[in-house]
């Protein structure tokens, strides 16, 4: 019944009611009528506009309730943003209800601890009597009658952990830099709360250009890179040098040398061999000096010899060479068959057929090796490396190299294996020629079974970063390391803060890395603090939010950019002769992608300046565009920014899209 209605039925009734009373004979009668009506008809009257508050209390309370959680959903915590948008929603809301005047000064959205948003309302209804008086009492009624109402709405908030991968290579040099630290400091004070009592709201960052610089983790995740051991000895003879009286010309030929002590079985040197005369064969000098030898059978004063052919030992003949020069021979036992530098380093870790580096020998100097990245071009320079056959856990020989061309050791000396794994790396470069890099801070892409997986370090390593440089525009490693997850929000800001635009684009191991900080198995290895929570821990939200400015140009092979890299950030000098371990860089982080989803793991992406790629295969994800696209979690999580302000928007959009999807209704 609307009021109108109502007001004419109360006419009607009192009308017929006054004709009653008009015919009413009685004195007394009349009297009480007269006395009552008017009290009878503040009744009536007033209770419609008693009816008429309940009515709009009710409303107000729906209106309220529907503010308040408005409020509540909203990605705010200040008091200024909460009073806001509580008030906004309220004045909408109440728009349905006309004749109701709301009294803002009276109404409040307060957020408690971060969890409860209280709200507080007051609006005045018009009255239909006012100003009504009634001696002895004065007025009665005022114009209007005061309506409050009053909500709470717990937020029922998630815990969130964020992971920000942040493309910081060279072509983000100068404003673009700017815009991005400014837009992800935004993004941090929009996530990471300042009251972590209730919900825990924690950020990780993922710096990239060329690879990631895994910091203090380094050898948590990629291991220890094998260094160099001390070498405390190094020689070839065994025992004192004797001289040879004779030799026959005879096969097999017999050497005399009193007292040698040989027996068959040992490896000997023979030098300083001298001959003369003429023969069919030639110079018994030339025959005999410089070369390792097996003792094949011995008396007491004498012995024969075997010389290696290649495939096999055999006795060793002089026939037809000619005059042996008497007591101009010498015979020295070796260690080895090769009689080649056997060097002394205790736990030095080498295998046969590994490179290894030489530096600081004194004495036996002819064993160093150059020091350098690149060979040396200079006069008879030192060998770049030298190559190993291992003899025992501490001891290895030096490949071809022979008693006549070396000294004698005196102290000193480190080496220094060459193989993929050590700190030092020896590989063929695109141009066909040997380079060594040094192991890095940095980090390349995991290969094998578990490239993409988030499978823990100690069981699958990520790989080693080998840089000939410290110039990051020319390859080296990028000085900014990855932060764990963290609450803290002023060491978010610092490090942003940070960084420097450096290096080439390996956007495959930034995505990676992304999904490692919020990994409860790669991430085991951080401090408790840090440590991601497992999957499916309830009202737990994963995020991961992906960054570049352009397409991704560096992959690699045995820790060494390699060849099928794109261009920028190196080039054929630095690049090894060989195919990257795992192909496309594109490719591999829409791997990463697609698993990270199946753990459930939100991905939002940013593609700052990239819209402009052109897809030349269609079929083939090979542009930062197909990346963004096919790594987000549907197209309402990409972002293609192309200027500044539309960078700084596209972060404010994400952390308030993270912020809501972290309350609940």
């Amino acid at each position: 019944m609307t009021l109108g209605q109502q007001i004419g039925r109360i006419v009607r009734g009192g009308g017929a009611f006054l004709r009653r009373m008009a015919n009413e004979t009685r004195g007394n009668v009349a009297m009480i009528f007269g006395l009552s009506l008017p009290v009878l008809i503040l009744m009536t009257v007033g209770g419609v506009d008693i009816h008429r508050a309940s009515t709009v209390r009710v409303n107000l309370q729906d209106a309220l309730d529907a503010a308040t959680l408005a409020a509540a959903r909203s990605p705010y915590n200040d008091a200024d943003n909460i009073q806001r948008v509580g008030l906004a929603a309220l004045q909408a809301n109440l728009k349905a209800y006309p004749g109701v005047i709301l009294r803002e000064a009276d109404t409040t959205f307060v957020l408690e601890n971060e969890e409860i948003v209280v709200a507080s309302a007051k609006v005045d209804v018009k009255t239909l009597v006012a100003h009504i008086i009634l001696p002895p009492y004065g007025e009665f009624l005022d114009e209007y009658i005061p309506v409050g109402a009053h909500s709470e709405v717990n937020r029922a908030t998630k815990d969130i952990e964020v992971s920000l991968v942040l493309d910081i290579t060279g072509s983000m040099e100068g404003s673009r830099l700017k815009d991005l630290q400014q837009a992800s400091n935004d993004l941090v004070d929009l996530v990471v709360q300042t009251n972590q009592t209730i919900n825990s709201t924690r950020m990780a960052l993922v710096p990239y250009s060329m690879g990631v610089n895994a910091g203090t983790y380094l050898n948590d995740v990629r291991g220890a890179a094998r260094g160099p051991t001390n070498i405390t000895a190094a020689s070839w003879e065994i025992g004192t040098q004797k001289t040879i009286s004779a030799i026959t010309r005879a096969g097999p030929a017999v050497f005399t040398s009193n007292g040698h002590g040989f027996v068959a079985g040992d490896f000997v040197w023979i030098s300083a061999v001298a001959s003369s005369g003429t023969a069919t064969n030639g110079s018994m000098a030339t025959w005999l000096n410089l070369k390792p030898y097996r003792v094949a059978s011995t008396a007491t004063n004498t012995f024969s010899l075997e010389r290696w052919t290649g495939s096999a030992w055999t006795s060793l003949s002089t026939s037809n060479y000619n005059t042996y020069t008497a007591n101009t021979g010498r015979v020295q036992k070796c260690q080895v068959s090769t009689c080649e530098v056997v060097v002394t380093s205790a736990s030095h870790g080498l295998a046969t057929g590994e490179d290894v580096r030489i530096l600081s020998v004194e004495g036996m100097t002819q064993i160093n090796t150059q020091n350098s990245v690149s060979p040396s071009t200079g006069s008879n320079p030192p060998p770049f490396h030298q190559t190993v056959t291992r003899r025992s856990a501490s001891t290895f020989s030096l490949n071809g190299v022979l008693p006549n061309a070396v000294s004698a050791y005196t102290r000193r000396g480190t080496a220094q294996c060459l193989e993929y794994g050590c700190a030092n790396f020896l590989f063929t470069n695109n141009n066909g020629a040997l380079r060594i890099f040094d192991a890095s801070s940095c980090v390349s892409e995991r290969v094998g079974a578990q490239a993409y997986t988030d499978a823990s370090p100690s069981s699958a390593k990520v790989a080693f970063s080998y840089v000939g440089t410290t110039d990051v525009g020319q390859g080296g490693c990028m000085t900014t390391a990855f932060t764990p997850l963290t609450t803290n929000r002023d060491t978010l800001h610092s490090r942003i803060n940070a960084y420097k635009a450096e290096g080439g684009t390996a956007g495959q191991i930034g995505v990676g890395w992304g999904w490692y900080m919020i990994s409860p198995t790669f991430g085991a290895i951080f401090p408790t603090d840090s440590r991601p929570e497992p999957y499916g821990t309830r009202n737990l939200l994963k995020v991961v939010i992906i960054m570049t400015d352009g397409e991704f140009n560096a992959v690699y092979y045995d820790g060494v950019r390699a060849r099928d890299s794109g261009t920028g950030g190196g080039s054929n000098e630095r690049w090894i002769n060989h195919d990257s371990n795992n192909g496309n860089p594109f490719q591999q982080s829409v791997n990463m992608c697609t698993a990270m989803r199946a753990q459930g793991i939100i991905i939002y992406t940013v593609g700052f300046d990239i819209a402009g790629t052109r897809d030349t295969t269609p079929n083939t994800v090979d542009t930062a565009t197909e990346v963004m696209q096919s790594c987000a979690t549907s197209p309402d999580y990409v972002y293609l920014p192309e200027n500044g302000a539309s960078l700084k928007n596209a972060f404010g959009a994400i952390g308030r899209s993270i912020s809501q999807l972290r309350i609940s209704k």
